[in-house]
């Protein structure tokens, strides 16, 4: 059965609620179309999170990443309309999400966006190594 590009983000009912844990997702390969060009524009997408009531479903989002494949917009604009549209689907206590743009004429861009729920306050941070950006090949 063969899937198609789609705006609907699915979630499913968050297992530990009572509980800040933070989810990270990695979207090595997002594409969308520069609006003044056409050409591709490539970026490396990552999604961290702490849920309230629901997660985001990971092949729902995936359709809804693809959707943006032959859509223009400016890197700002659709990493933006990414979160609203995520924050919308699930509604948690944080979301961050981080868009690190390939080079397109000498130019790196990297745009970060979060969203926090009113008044939600974070826990203490525990001192953990980062995650690195993983490779295809694990």
């Amino acid at each position: 059965m063969a899937s198609s590009p789609s705006k609907a983000l699915q979630t499913f009912p968050n297992p530990e609620p009572g509980r800040d844990y933070l989810v990270h997702i990695e979207i090595p390969e997002f594409t969308c179309l520069c609006p003044l060009t056409g050409q591709p524009d490539f970026a490396h997408f990552t999604v961290d999170y702490i849920a309230e009531k629901k997660n985001l479903e990971l092949k729902a989002l995936k359709l809804y990443m693809w959707s943006y494949r032959d859509q223009g917009a400016f890197h700002e604009a659709v990493t933006n309309k990414i979160l609203t549209d995520m924050v919308k689907a699930v509604a948690p206590r944080f979301m961050r999400l981080t868009a690190r743009w390939y080079v397109r004429g000498g130019i790196f861009t990297t745009v970060v966006a979060e969203h926090r729920a009113k008044g939600w306050k974070p826990q203490a941070p525990v001192p953990l190594q980062a995650f690195e950006p993983q490779l295809p090949t694990r």
